[in-house]
């Protein structure tokens, strides 16, 4: 008989999508607890690649700030899945690139710096 070999609920079983996702939930749900009352209105989201136009010489983006048209209210903070990995070494330098992408994206809301934002901003993880 075959099956799979783990559960479905195991961590092994995560697709990459998946587990990308949940590294931009937990580094925003860390963000919202330290910025919740900036941060209320802001929702944050993957999608697998940038919407750029044919013939985009430019660098592609990580990540960017959708701001609200009417009649939505909430900015979107989207982190590109695709590209980030590609330029990822790994799961460890993955986790510091999101949480760093958020930071920018969350200071560059707030209009302070990366840094007063999240002070192990751009520092590797211990």
């Amino acid at each position: 008989m075959r099956g799979p070999l783990t559960p479905p609920q195991a961590p092994v079983s995560r697709t990459r999508a998946e587990r990308f996702d949940d590294l931009v939930d937990d580094e925003a749900r860390r963000l919202g607890e330290r910025w919740e009352r900036e941060l209320a209105r802001v929702r944050f989201g993957v999608e697998a690649v940038p919407p750029v136009e044919p013939g985009f010489a430019g660098p592609v983006p990580l990540a960017r700030t959708v701001h609200p048209s009417p009649p939505e209210r909430s900015v979107r903070i989207v982190v590109y899945r695709r590209p980030v990995e590609a330029r990822a070494k790994g799961e460890a330098e993955l986790s510091r690139m999101i949480r760093d992408l958020l930071v920018e994206e969350v200071a560059d809301l707030l209009g302070l710096s990366p840094e007063s934002v999240d002070p192990s901003y751009d520092s590797p993880d211990e």
